[in-house]
């Protein structure tokens, strides 16, 4: 009995013994899958922190540019003055105030139907495939390319409607152009406002539409200036929408009539950069006006950041 005992196999130990072994295996793998994460998370962190740096390298390296080639001609009787000399000398006057007219005309006839349109999405519209159709046109519209604005406003506002190259047809082209951006920041706005403010107004016998008026309008106010601002900011750095229905090569008028031609910024840096003058001549005055157009959507921009963080303060 005592050798037959001892030749018999310990099957629990054997058990055990295996056990033991798939643990540390799967702790090994386990350990293992956990250094593959771990260096992939790296690596990714190392790559995007290589391409963000690139990015802002590459900004700054433009600005820079710009400012060191224009920076000694921006003076007072630069921005107050008129062209001369074919664009190589003198002011830009003409520039800034028919780029203030066409940015601030587009978005004062773009803003109320952004505004309506989006309320109407938002609070009115059912869903189904009319709604589903309109936010994926806006969608689509969003992405449609500034020369297609363009021809749009040729054909439509400057020959159909028989309103010339005007400015008049570049701030119809422009809100069209810029009506998209509304849209979506007003409507993403408007999603953000709880439901129990507009349940507590109701319950206080508000209408619906005394709801919107009173209630949600003034919450999404932030958002609406947010809109506002990015669309100012957008049609004053268009070239192509304005190049067939606004804009004029040379003018010493700022402004004539709605239906006169008008000088804006970026239309001008093109020009000067195509004029095929000599570039010594043209580089200071072309860097120059870039410049300006450079800080003042810049500084639209820090304002529409500002207002979107007053929009995002809202509680869920």
């Amino acid at each position: 009995m005592y050798r037959l005992e001892q030749t018999l196999p310990n099957f629990s130990e054997t058990a055990v013994s295996v056990d033991s072994n798939r643990t540390v295996r799967r702790i090994t793998a386990s350990g293992s899958n956990k250094q593959r994460r771990t260096l992939k998370e790296k690596a990714s962190k190392v790559f995007l922190r290589l391409v963000a740096w690139f990015v802002i390298t590459a900004f700054f390296a433009v600005v820079f540019y710009i400012g060191y080639q224009g920076l000694e001609k921006i003076s007072l009787e630069f921005l107050i003055g008129n062209p001369k000399n074919m664009m190589t000398e003198g002011g830009i006057l003409p520039c800034i105030v028919g780029t203030c007219l066409l940015a601030l005309g587009a978005v004062a006839v773009a803003l109320p139907l952004g505004v309506f349109s989006a309320i109407w999405l938002n609070e009115y519209a059912k869903d189904g495939p009319l709604k589903r159709l309109i936010t994926l046109s806006v969608a689509n519209l969003a992405g449609v390319p500034s020369i297609v604005f363009g021809l749009f406003g040729l054909a439509f506002f400057v020959i159909l409607c028989d309103l010339g190259v005007s400015a008049v047809s570049g701030i119809l082209t422009l809100a069209v152009l810029t009506l998209p951006i509304i849209i979506n920041t007003v409507r993403e706005t408007l999603s953000q406002i709880p439901n129990a403010w507009k349940e507590a107004s109701y319950a206080l016998g508000a209408t619906k539409h005394e709801t919107i008026l009173r209630t949600v309008l003034p919450a999404a106010m932030p958002g609406i200036m947010t809109g506002a601002v990015l669309a100012v900011a957008r049609a004053a750095g268009e070239t192509s929408a304005i190049m067939f229905t606004a804009a004029v090569v040379m003018t010493t008028d700022a402004f004539n009539s709605p239906l006169s031609a008008v000088m804006a910024l970026p239309h001008h840096i093109y020009i000067l950069a195509t004029t095929g003058a000599e570039p010594e001549k043209v580089l200071p005055m072309q860097s120059a006006s870039a410049l300006v157009l450079l800080f003042a959507v810049f500084l639209m921009n820090l304002t529409a950041i500002y207002f979107r963080q007053k929009a995002s303060h809202l509680p869920k």
